[in-house]
C-alpha cells in the first residue's frame, strides 16, 4: 500500500527533519521519504517511482540498499544520490510530498504539515522540471509544455537501463 500525505510545511532544520522520518520509519518498520513537491511532475509521478523502486527490490536490480533511497532515486530519474537529493526537502517553507509503503501507514506524526493539494502539476513546475530531467527546449518544442510530465515519466523509466 502505498500512502502520500502532501501540504505545506515549514523545516527549522532539515536534518532533524530527515532524522525524524528514519526514526519513525524504523520504529514502525515501514518505508517514508519525502519530496519537494515543486519538483514533482504530479501525483502519477511519484505513484510511478515508488512502483519502479519496488519492483527493483523485488527483482533485486535495485541501486541503492534501502528502499527509501531507491524511491528517490526513480523520482529524479538518476542512478545518482548526488543529484537525487535535489528533490529532497530543504530549510525553510516546502510544498512537501511524504510517501509511505507497507500494510499499515500512520503518517499522523507529521501533524506539522498543512494538508493541501500541492503535488499537482502546474506550468510554474517548468523550469524546475526542465533542470531536474534534462528535458531540453528542443523536446519542448516538438512535444509542447503541456507534455512535460510525460517526459518526467519516460526519464524515470530508463533509470532501468542507465549505465
Amino acid at each position: 500500500m502505498i500512502k502520500i500525505l502532501e501540504g505545506i510545511v515549514f523545516i527549522e532544520n532539515k536534518e532533524h527533519f530527515l532524522k525524524k522520518i528514519k526514526e519513525i520509519s524504523t520504529g514502525k518498520n515501514l518505508t517514508i521519504q519525502a519530496f519537494d513537491a515543486d519538483k514533482l511532475a504530479g501525483k502519477e509521478h511519484l505513484i510511478f517511482a515508488i512502483e519502479k523502486a519496488l519492483d527493483s527490490f523485488n527483482k533485486g536490480t535495485n541501486i541503492a540498499n534501502d528502499l527509501a533511497k531507491e524511491i528517490m532515486l526513480y523520482a529524479a530519474g538518476t542512478r545518482q544520490i548526488n543529484r537525487a537529493i535535489k528533490i529532497g526537502v530543504h530549510d525553510g517553507w516546502n510544498n512537501i510530498a511524504n510517501c509511505g509503503h507497507r500494510e499499515m501507514i500512520d503518517l499522523s506524526a507529521f501533524d506539522e504539515i498543512t494538508p493541501g493539494n500541492v503535488l499537482q502539476y502546474s506550468g510554474s513546475k517548468n523550469s524546475a522540471l526542465m533542470d531536474i530531467f534534462n528535458i531540453t527546449k528542443d523536446e519542448i518544442q516538438a512535444s509542447g509544455a503541456g507534455r512535460i510530465p510525460e517526459l518526467v515519466l519516460e526519464r524515470v523509466a530508463l533509470v532501468d537501463i542507465m549505465n
